[in-house]
């Protein structure tokens, strides 16, 4: 099949044949029709996040089952599938304790294969990464039959695919992980396809303000048409200044930083109130540290830190939950997708992510 290969961390993907094995028992082929580009492609492709190569990236996908492999129920050749880096195995612990994103299938955003350690991709007949659990800037991935989340028909995939990551991760965040109730307020760092999907988050769970944060205007223009009540720009207010003005004094109830930069994990932990949660949404480059002086004050003040990963979703339940409030137009998925690209284009979709152009490149294999 013809995919996108990242050779040398540093370097631009190339476009090439890899071999892609059969869907053993309880895995399924999918045909990849769209894949957005996320800021954790780019971390590998740029080298931020170590990575064995060659890899395959691509991990906000949707797409055709093309084939079942033994023992698959629920799914059929035929059916329109939104792909996810954590495919919920229902059985381990984290799962078992109602906590899907520390299921152990997240393991594979780690180490780029599948939890058994293989990757059913090969080059020459020469191992090829699985990149963050899906591998889908390519025509075809394998992935295990609960990584491949059933849609309905109608749904455009060049829509859905949007919610495999961004979606999931942002709404999520909001209403698994954080779990903000209605009327409270919220800081939302960062206005990426991730940041804009927390913005939509707020205003789903009835958040009484959603304050944005982001240095391009147009990007906080966005926010504003998708739920945000207050803008900031970063380059030119104070931040903990400016949620306190707007918060009467108080401090935001919740804060989430959606780029993964420790700088913008300790602002929220400052602008958020006594007693406030701030929620790492984003990933950080790995040697990124996150400090907190004094701590004293910290612990005193009952202020809490947390992490999400793919916002703490159970991909068979909130993937449909999502498509759902999209068809009933509570949910926009469309304001995400700033450019459509040919797969042949990886490399200047890249270039448009790491120059702040647009939201989300998607594209179309």
């Amino acid at each position: 099949m013809r995919a996108a290969v990242l050779e040398e961390q540093g370097k631009p993907l190339v476009i090439d044949e890899v071999d892609i094995a059969a869907p053993r028992q309880g895995e399924v082929r999918v045909a990849v029709k769209h894949c957005g580009l996320c800021h954790s492609d780019l971390s590998i492709i740029d080298g931020l996040f170590p990575a064995e190569v060659p890899v395959v990236l691509g991990h906000e996908a949707a797409g055709v089952v093309a084939e079942l492999g033994p023992g698959v129920e629920g799914l059929a050749v035929g059916d329109q599938v939104v792909l996810t880096p954590v495919p919920p195995c229902g059985v381990c612990y984290g799962c078992l304790r109602g906590e899907p994103g520390t299921c152990a299938n997240v393991i594979g955003i780690q180490t780029n294969a599948l939890p058994d350690g293989s990757t059913g991709l090969s080059r020459g007949g020469k191992k090829v990464m699985r990149g963050v659990g899906v591998a889908a800037l390519a025509e075809s991935v394998v992935t295990p039959a609960s990584g491949a989340v059933k849609i309905a028909n109608e749904v455009p995939l060049e829509v859905a695919c949007v919610i495999g990551c961004a979606v999931q991760t942002g709404v999520g965040a909001v209403l698994n992980t954080a779990k903000v109730e209605e009327g409270a307020s919220v800081l939302v760092m960062g206005l990426g396809g991730v940041g804009l999907s927390i913005v939509q988050g707020a205003r789903l769970a009835s958040a009484a303000k959603v304050i944005v944060s982001d240095p391009i205007a147009a990007r906080r223009e966005v926010a504003t048409q998708l739920g945000a009540t207050h803008c900031i720009d970063p380059t030119s207010e104070d931040l903990a200044a400016r949620v306190l003005e707007i918060t009467g004094g108080v401090g935001a109830d919740y804060a989430f930083d959606a780029v993964g930069k420790s700088s913008l994990v300790e602002a929220g932990v400052w602008a958020t109130r006594a007693g406030g949660t701030t929620v790492c949404v984003g990933a950080a480059p790995i040697d990124d540290a996150i400090t907190i002086s004094p701590s004293a004050l910290f612990v005193l003040s009952e202020k809490k830190l947390i992490g999400s990963t793919l916002g703490s979703c159970n991909s068979l339940r909130d993937i449909p939950r999502l498509v759902a409030l999209w068809q009933a137009g509570r949910l926009d998925l469309e304001s995400l997708i700033s450019a459509r690209r040919p797969l042949s284009e990886i490399n200047q979709a890249a270039d448009d992510l790491r120059a702040g152009r647009g939201i989300r490149t998607v594209l179309d294999i």
